[in-house]
């Protein structure tokens, strides 16, 4: 059976542009429940959307993305970003804003926003509505 919390995780998550049956499994499976994570930073660092540090002394360099991660949530939310820009103009807006750049770096950065708002919709019980927050 499953609990009263994670059904309601699932039906928000479902509201969210790009995550279907199936992917929202895989998050409420992968991370359990996201309002265990103090902050987003936290959760980003988990599934692998920040860049990777190198430092040493007084030299701060960054790289791509961090190899510690969790791999199968970082696909999942890069193939939910995919179907997210055909449906959600504000992800249009945002990945229109970064134009002329690598495509694979803007759509990390586009990943990271989808992940955010995924995290802002669980802790606030609310479901996602397209276009509405920039």
């Amino acid at each position: 059976m499953i609990p009263i919390l994670t059904s309601i995780q699932l039906l928000l998550l479902r509201s969210v542009p790009g995550v279907g049956p199936i992917v929202a499994c895989g998050i409420i499976s992968e991370l359990g429940d996201l309002r265990r994570f103090k902050n987003f930073k936290q959760l980003a660092s988990y599934v692998g959307l920040i860049p990777s540090v190198h430092q040493s002394g007084g030299h701060l360099r960054t790289a791509g993305l961090t190899p510690r991660a969790n791999r199968i949530m970082r696909s999942y939310l890069v193939e939910a970003t995919w179907v997210a820009l055909r449906f959600d103009p504000v992800m249009q807006e945002y990945y229109r804003s970064h134009q002329g750049k690598d495509v694979k770096r803007i759509l990390v950065k586009v990943a990271r926003k989808l992940l955010s708002r995924i995290h802002a919709i669980i802790r606030t019980e609310t479901p996602y509505q397209i276009g509405v927050i920039k």
